[in-house]
């Protein structure tokens, strides 16, 4: 497989230089093919590869000193796009430099100077910051909008259900579930736009996917659904409830485990059980959130991320990149009518 080469913002991320390279040596330690374009101060990325002969000869450095602070407003990190790590990396991608850009930084920052840089996909008005999570069954969910747009109308979820459905095709091989997150299930349940949205994506034909109504926040990881659709006020608040929960019952099982001599013992017994919960939950297993609706592959790695976490967002921007995506969105648009030979993203 050739794949054009990923511009990595080597100085995102809480750790920096050295999890980052780590992390894009990892990740062509799984595929030897892949290219980088290591964007950051040169001397620290120089001193990071030396523990890596592997990426002799599949990177470039770009050198940049300038960081977005990782509590930097969008809104000012903007002004610096052309002298940040971050704003070079999104850049090389629409320079053609790249073909995906990889950040662990500032998550507004990030969509900010990507939508200025890449501009949204003819037909879908906002991107949407789209992630996959675990669930009870063997396939994964996705999830959108998580923070992108606080507000979203009728015609900018039907969009995001056609995006979401999309990836998560590229994803499971086959037909999505899709459904809107909502307080019920009735029908008559939620905002107006809810249930416009509903609507419209009931009567559309034209699209591989199944539109299967509403789900509440309790049944996102159930397996019951494949895709997820909500504004990304609603999706960041779920999206943090569930990472706090497996926290939350992460940390309640270790203090129940070492409270006594009885209870260590059954830790020894239960290991097995316990180490698989510990990888199912661990986000690093799932790492890499996907600006979807952009001319372009831009990833979000989350900023403590380990180096098997950054190796994995690589992989999902690789993924991106190989299956097309964006040609995929493009067609997906221009298939959707609803039954009266109108888009129902209008």
């Amino acid at each position: 497989m050739s794949l054009p080469r990923i511009a990595v913002d080597a100085m995102g991320g809480d750790e920096g230089v050295r999890v980052m390279i780590d992390g894009a040596a990892e990740a062509r330690r799984r595929h030897d093919q892949f290219q980088f374009l290591l964007v950051g101060d040169e001397a620290r990325i120089k001193a990071a590869l030396a523990d890596h002969p592997n990426m002799r000869g599949a990177s470039e450095i770009l050198h940049c000193d300038d960081v977005v602070g990782g509590d930097e407003l969008p809104t000012k990190a903007l002004r610096r796009a052309k002298t940040t790590s971050m704003g070079l990396a999104v850049n090389a991608v629409k320079q053609g430099d790249a073909g995906a850009a990889v950040s662990a930084g500032n998550t507004g920052a990030l969509m900010a100077m990507s939508k200025l840089a890449l501009r949204t996909m003819p037909g879908i008005d906002r991107p949407a910051l789209a992630a996959v999570m675990p669930t009870l069954e063997d396939d994964d969910v996705i999830m959108l909008d998580l923070g992108a747009n606080t507000e979203a109308d009728a015609r900018n979820l039907v969009q995001f259900a056609i995006m979401g459905a999309a990836y998560s095709r590229i994803i499971l091989g086959r037909q999505p579930r899709v459904r809107l997150l909502n307080i019920g299930t009735e029908e008559n349940k939620g905002f107006d736009r809810l249930r416009e949205a509903a609507g419209k994506l009931q009567d559309a034909t034209g699209l591989d996917m199944k539109f299967d109504g509403y789900v509440e926040s309790d049944k996102i990881n159930r397996g019951e659904v494949d895709v997820v659709v909500t504004d990304g006020f609603s999706g960041n608040i779920a999206l943090k409830a569930i990472e706090g929960t497996a926290r939350f019952v992460t940390d309640l099982l270790r203090n129940a485990f070492t409270s006594s001599l009885r209870s260590k013992i059954g830790f020894l017994v239960s290991r097995p059980a316990t180490e698989l919960l510990k990888h199912h939950l661990d986000p690093n297993n799932h790492n890499g959130a996907v600006f979807l609706g952009l001319n372009g592959v831009v990833v979000k790695s989350h900023g403590s991320a380990t180096a098997g976490g950054v190796a994995n967002a690589v992989a999902v921007a690789a993924r991106l990149l190989e299956d097309n995506l964006t040609n995929r969105i493009t067609a997906d648009l221009a298939a959707l009518q609803d039954r009266n030979g109108t888009s129902a993203a209008k």
